[in-house]
């Protein structure tokens, strides 16, 4: 709407320019703003473009701003207009734009909040990237639920997206997970062992030690070879974690696996390029890359003194690979625990001369877990913890990624999940849900009474049945669009949460205040394409 109506805005300026009564006109011309009034006596929008003119017409603003109103007030979308306060313009539309915004969004159908804004413009969010060596917590489910929402809107506002998680299937924590495994295989088949400080504990991995055990009884009789019971780890573990990301509604476009990084080269290929650049060192046996000169606290380590690589030396590695593969922004989605590491990978985009403002990283804050506004624990020590799949399984997959996407990403969240599963207007999910259940209920009780939902045609007709409590949710539908376009400029998919819950709060009240299915059919009508 906020386009439209700054096309008015700009449309009196040229009039008032051609009239004589501004002189200021083109190139001159501040950017015009244009606001949602947040009470309806001050009109449905608001401008200041008459202080923004002040020093260049060399008048008073409600001066300047008598002279922008009149031919305002000449659109055929505009009812009337008024100057208020040191200069603002306030702006009344009439019926008839109402109407014709609800035809324009009854004709857009699932379309509609669309724009084109990206332009195709590439973009790679990668997101979850979990370690596969257990099974996905309620952390990774928030960043799951940011991410897909994110891809989502990006999507809606016209990029060209990539949804992509990198798999850690290489370094000291899958040898934990072999080995892991590997120990309780031996135990099923009658050994005695004892597990080490770094190895994994949880149900999960005697599971796939049984799995093991069936599949390859005479390896672990004989003595199997760790790398095989990684690779049969990894495999086990990959799989329950796409088995709960389908069921939570994400598929990926892309796994990236980290072997894949040596497998190519990559990360050999990574260091040479910036040992030209004269960006690495050799100090007390390691390798270092000169990530201080880019803006990081530190030079950071790539190969440690004994040979063996550090987890940054993969990264600069995946991410120069990513810039590589033509993608206009990569937006990385990490715990609130990474926050020293942004300043890494920006350092090697600056060393190797490419903007890093195509780099976008998203914190996503911790999740308390709440039963009836009680903590629930959800200590690590014994290898138990709460699990993405138990949260899905108890309030639902549409409750769960709505609670994920109540907040912004770098707040922590409180997720209680008996307000999860009740039917309360206190609990936000059921409060926006039955916003729907209350529409399908009125169309199969007018289904009943023969009466049909009518043609959008019809409306124009039917716009004297539009009265003031039907505009405000047609106001409220109008701002769809720009809430996507902000949400995809701003990275932040929880505006369309909140958006949903505000609809909501329109919605009900005017629900219990009117019946729509009347004895005016004029009436039930226009109420019924309004649904």
């Amino acid at each position: 709407m906020k386009k439209e109506i700054k096309k008015i805005v700009a449309n009196a300026l040229k009039e008032a320019f051609a009239a004589k009564e501004l002189k200021t006109s083109g190139a001159g011309l501040p950017d015009i703003t244009v606001d949602q009034s947040k009470k309806e006596e001050f009109g449905d929008f608001s401008t200041n473009i008459a202080m923004l003119l002040t020093k260049l017409e060399g008048r008073a603003p409600r001066e300047i701003a008598a002279c922008i109103a009149g031919h305002i007030a000449d659109s055929p979308d505009v009812e009337r207009t008024e100057v208020a306060g040191p200069g603002f313009i306030n702006i009344f539309l009439n019926r008839a734009y109402w109407v014709g915004l609800l035809g324009r969004i009854l004709g857009s159908g699932e379309k509609y909040g669309s724009s084109t804004i990206g332009k195709g413009k590439k973009v790679q969010v990668e997101f979850v990237s979990a370690n596969p060596t257990g099974p996905l917590h309620i952390g990774h489910g928030r960043g799951a639920a940011v991410g897909d929402a994110l891809a989502r809107v990006l999507q809606a506002a016209g990029y060209e997206v990539t949804k992509e998680f990198y798999i850690n299937d290489a370094g000291s924590q899958v040898n934990n997970l072999g080995e892991s495994i590997l120990l309780r295989a031996e135990e099923l088949d009658g050994k005695e062992i004892e597990l080490g400080e770094n190895h994994y504990r949880g149900d999960y991995i005697i599971e796939i030690a049984k799995e093991y055990a069936e599949a390859k009884k005479e390896a672990v009789k004989e003595g199997a070879d760790v790398p095989d019971v990684i690779d049969f780890g990894i495999s086990a573990m990959l799989k329950w974690i796409k088995e709960d990301l389908k069921a939570f509604g994400i598929e990926f476009d892309v796994w990236f696996s980290e072997r894949s990084l040596d497998d190519k080269s990559l990360i050999t290929d990574t260091i040479e390029e910036l040992k030209k650049k004269e960006l690495i060192y050799e100090k007390e046996g390691a390798t270092w890359f000169k990530t201080e000169q880019f803006g990081d606290d530190k030079d950071r380590v790539l190969i440690k003194a004994d040979g063996e690589r550090t987890y940054f030396a993969s990264d600069i590695a995946y991410h120069r690979d990513k810039m590589r593969r033509g993608f206009d922004t990569l937006v990385n989605i990490w715990g609130a625990d990474h926050h020293g590491y942004e300043a890494r990978i920006r350092s090697l985009f600056r060393a190797l001369g490419l903007d890093d403002s195509a780099l976008k990283v998203i914190f996503i804050q911790l999740v308390a877990l709440l039963r009836g506004g009680k903590p629930v624990a959800m200590g690590k020590r014994s290898g138990e913890f709460v699990t993405l799949r138990h949260v899905m399984d108890e309030v639902g997959t549409d409750a769960c990624r709505f609670f994920f996407l109540m907040r912004k990403s770098d707040a922590q969240l409180d997720f209680d999940l008996e307000l999860a599963k009740s039917q309360a207007s206190e609990n936000p999910v059921y409060y926006v849900q039955y916003c729907n259940a209350r529409v399908r209920s009125i169309f199969s009780h007018a289904k009943e009474k023969g009466i049909t939902l009518p043609e959008d045609t019809e409306l124009e007709e039917l716009g004297d049945k539009i009265g003031t409590e039907e505009i405000r949710l047609i106001r409220h539908l109008g701002r769809f669009e720009e809430v996507i376009e902000r949400s995809a400029a701003e990275m932040e998919p929880h505006r369309v949460t909140f958006y949903l819950m505000e609809l909501a709060g329109l919605f009900h009240p005017y629900y219990n205040r009117n019946r729509v299915v009347t004895d005016d059919a004029g009436t039930t009508a226009a109420r019924l394409l309004l649904l």
